[in-house]
């Protein structure tokens, strides 16, 4: 039947031209975009989970920043003792030669005072960004523990509301090589059997007077083994620290891809369906218009 107020031709043409429109113009925005999903219009399910795993990637990269920072400080650190096991070396090879018969203890003890002030220099020096790991201005308790130290961020994991989210820290406790108080490893070194302290911090020819030379180079040998020792710890964090930042920088990597994976449009098909979809619509176009011409014909019925 043949109708004037009724074309079902048309009507199919248009429903058929109006879908290809609203998928060319879904390809467009994933073609502008890049994405496929980029509201949770497209796909609630996957939009959500990409949402949270771009969250918990950026606290990934933040972590990434601070193990950074981590590591620099204890570089910093690391440095500083090395230096200062140096200075103690030479310090310990100049109280050695005070006991050469002959040796002139005045120019001796000018020396070790310029070298114990170099021990004072490296330590107030290892700084970073207001951070001292060897002066005792670390007031922090250690995670775990009761000894005073620093926590470096190290891990995060997001429960997603079922359980607290937790921070993992890896910690250093602090050895004081200096500190207000004047009781730091260099400033009140006694040796087992010495009977005198030395502060190494200020050393004179009084250090190595007959009296105390041997108790000044036990006590050396002491401040060493020392230093040696908290050297092997910042050292073992050390370590660690740049181990996890390896780890922490794999696993943003990998939530970047999954994200990618879940919410980046595959060009290369987008770009051919969107050439299909141009194509549809031209032939729907001229489809409806075919169409819309069958209602002329029934002009020529009253010729």
């Amino acid at each position: 039947m043949s109708s004037i107020n009724t074309n079902p031709s048309a009507i199919t043409a248009l429903q058929s031209l109006r879908n290809t429109q609203n998928s060319l113009s879904v390809a467009q925005k994933q073609i502008s975009t890049g994405l496929k999903i980029s509201s949770a219009s497209d796909n609630a399910s996957t939009w959500s989970i990409a949402e949270t795993m771009k969250s918990d990637q950026g606290v990934m990269s933040t972590l990434s920043d601070a193990l950074n920072f981590a590591g620099s400080t204890l570089n910093v650190a690391a440095n500083a003792v090395k230096g200062a096991i140096s200075v103690m070396n030479s310090i310990k090879e100049a109280v050695y030669q005070a006991q050469t018969p002959g040796a002139d203890l005045n120019k001796i003890g000018t020396n070790l005072k310029q070298l114990g002030e170099s021990l004072s220099s490296y330590v107030s020096s290892a700084t970073m960004n207001g951070i001292n790991i060897l002066d005792g201005s670390t007031t922090t308790t250690v995670a775990g523990g009761a000894a005073l130290g620093v926590n470096f961020t190290a891990s995060y994991t997001n429960h997603a509301g079922t359980a607290a989210s937790s921070v993992g820290f890896i910690s250093l406790a602090t050895t004081d090589l200096t500190n207000t108080g004047g009781t730091g490893i260099l400033q009140s070194a006694t040796a087992v059997g010495s009977t005198a302290t030395t502060n190494f911090t200020s050393l004179s020819a009084a250090d190595v007077a007959a009296g105390t030379v041997a108790d000044t180079l036990s006590n050396a040998d002491l401040v060493i083994a020392n230093l040696t020792t908290y050297a092997a710890q910042i050292g073992a964090v050390q370590s660690r620290v740049a181990s996890q930042a390896t780890f922490v920088q794999s696993l943003n990597d990998a939530l970047t891809q999954g994200v990618s994976s879940l919410v980046d449009a595959d060009m290369n098909q987008v770009s051919t369906r969107l050439q299909a979809l141009q194509t549809q619509q031209q032939l729907g176009v001229q489809s409806l218009s075919i169409a819309n011409q069958n209602s002329q014909l029934i002009l020529k019925l009253f010729q």
